[in-house]
């Protein structure tokens, strides 16, 4: 029936993606693949169940817009002014190149001129979804690394929503259908446009300022957390929506503008924490939603100009972006982070390529090569960031890091992680005992060593950067890292290789404690309790035992 199609859609999507979601972690897969592949399942070019193809891309649209609202959660007005001398002439060579290589591939295909800009704009957008997923699980998004490539990712979507307006005005004079005009031309459009996002963005500035925070301010005063967590949903999906309906933004613009407006309250940490399991889940369904509109006969039909496609996406756009960043004079780490994070496309890229075809600018050929495209990048992508995963460190050995620390042939600890609880921890340990920290992020880095201790940099969930930080001859392993599913790799990681270390782990959930001692830590933390038994130690006793002598 009808009405049951959206518990159908999303029991189908989220059931079948846990499924092979777990088939390919278990071949040592990207996650994703699983995800994409149960989306081609339930998509229409596979036989048996059909889901909703209406329902699933708006499923995955309120997984964007709470991912974009994270994101925003986690930046702030300084942070976007700070990037914004590399993030808006990088994105827009960029977008310019990518686009040009899109028509050099168009003319080969015999396509138009108009429809060649179309099937270039389309490839050189990178999906944000894709784009953030890769820098949380790096734990980048607060870096200098992570906040360029979202300022990056922020000018591409201002410039997408802007080709969004100008195709339809343009589309007669690029060879396509000729809608009525509007209102003053090009020209007006383009005008209409600047104003509206102008007008958006100063409203979210001067007065979201002011109200958002306000009223997750009142709510937390009621005390009730299921109402505080009610409140930031609809924030979050409100703007998003309002901004759209409005002043026709994105929904990812308008709920990182949200996001980035109710990060100037002392309550944003524990806004994205109530977001994070509903953010999680709806991801997933955008993965579902790509893998439905993928037809794999494409790979059949047009194998040649597939790959060629997936050049572009992966290559030219990766070698354009690599280059832009080290001519704006930034670390080898920074342009390759970045080259990496824009290698594949996604939601833009589908609507571009909707439009196009409904414009009769892009011929039907085109789409499936952008889906095709879209689906290969994003496979592709994890692999990339795998490989960036081994060489970045040797980069950052090469610039004067110790091969060994002096430490690693003593007893000493290891502390994995130097935000801001790890620092607390080696400050505490600094006149206890010898201690080898490891860290991945290259600013932290640099406070490490400043610091005085002695640093390897990579990541501690790699075997070899753990016993390179002598963790064979370690008494203790204090793993600071905030996401539990890392810290419970490292320490499984830590325990086979040596048996003997006492493990201290950092937990938010008692479910995290278990997790974690499970997978071999001696004590796992949680912050609510040793507040609890700080407070405790500090109240008074009563003295019955001299009372009742009385």
């Amino acid at each position: 029936m009808h009405h049951t199609s959206l518990i159908a859609t999303i029991v189908a999507g989220l059931g079948l993606a846990f499924i092979f979601g777990a088939v390919a972690n278990r071949l040592k897969l990207p996650v994703l693949v699983g995800y994409l592949l149960a989306g081609v399942i339930v998509g229409p070019f596979t036989p048996g169940y059909v889901a909703d193809q209406e329902l699933a891309p708006q499923l995955a649209e309120i997984g964007v817009i709470l991912l974009m609202f994270g994101v925003g959660l986690h930046f702030s007005v300084k942070d976007l002014m700070a990037v914004r001398k590399i993030a808006i002439p990088g994105a827009a060579v960029q977008i310019a190149v990518a686009t040009a290589m899109g028509v050099g591939l168009a003319s080969m295909l015999g396509w138009t001129l108009g429809a060649g800009i179309v099937f270039g704009l389309a490839l050189s957008v990178a999906s944000t979804v894709v784009l953030l997923r890769a820098l949380e699980e790096r734990r980048l998004i607060d870096t200098d690394r992570g906040r360029i490539a979202v300022g990056w990712l922020i000018v591409e979507d201002l410039a997408m929503v802007l080709a969004l307006v100008l195709l339809p005005a343009l589309s007669g004079m690029l060879g396509g259908e000729a809608p009525p005009p509007g209102p003053g031309g090009v020209a007006g459009a383009f005008a209409i446009t600047i104003g509206k996002v102008a007008a958006f963005v100063a409203i979210m500035l001067v007065v979201g300022r002011r109200v958002i925070p306000w009223i997750l301010h009142r709510i937390a005063h009621t005390g009730s957390r299921e109402l505080f967590r009610l409140g930031v949903l609809a924030i979050a999906l409100g703007v998003a929506f309002g901004s759209a309906a409005l002043f026709g933004v994105s929904f990812a613009l308008g709920a990182f503008f949200a996001g980035m407006i109710m990060a100037e309250s002392e309550l944003s940490q524990q806004a994205a924490n109530e977001t994070l399991p509903l953010r999680d889940a709806f991801a997933v369904l955008f993965f579902v939603s790509i893998g439905m509109l993928f037809d794999p006969t494409v790979l059949l039909r047009e194998p040649l100009a597939v790959a060629a496609t997936l050049a572009i996406i992966v290559i030219g756009k990766s070698l354009a972006a690599y280059v832009i960043v080290l001519a704006f004079k930034r670390p080898t780490s920074v342009a390759l982070t970045i080259s990496a994070s824009l290698a594949q496309i996604g939601e833009f890229s589908f609507i571009l390529a909707g439009l196009g075809v409904s414009l009769k600018l892009l011929p039907p050929d085109g789409r499936d090569l952008i889906l095709a495209g879209a689906i290969l990048s994003i496979l592709v992508n994890p692999l990339l960031f795998a490989v960036l995963d081994k060489v970045l460190p040797r980069l950052v050995g090469q610039a004067g890091e110790p091969a060994a620390p002096v430490a690693a042939a003593q007893p000493h600890g290891v502390l994995v992680g130097y935000g801001r609880v790890g620092k607390a921890v080696a400050e505490g340990l600094k006149d206890r005992m010898l201690l080898v920290v490891i860290e991945d992020e290259g600013e932290r880095a640099d406070e490490v060593r400043a610091a005085g201790f002695e640093m390897i940099q990579g990541n501690a969930v790699r075997p070899e950067v753990l016993m390179k930080a002598g963790l064979a001859e370690a008494t203790h392993l204090f793993v600071a890292v905030p996401s539990p599913f890392e810290a419970a790799r490292i320490i499984e990681q830590a325990r086979a290789a040596n048996p003997q270390v006492k493990i201290i782990a950092r937990a938010y959930t008692d479910n995290d404690v278990d997790l974690l001692t499970q997978m071999g830590a001696t004590h796992a933390l949680i912050g609510e309790q040793e507040i609890a038994r700080g407070m405790l130690a500090l109240a008074p006793r009563r003295k019955v035992a001299a009372a009742a002598a009385h």
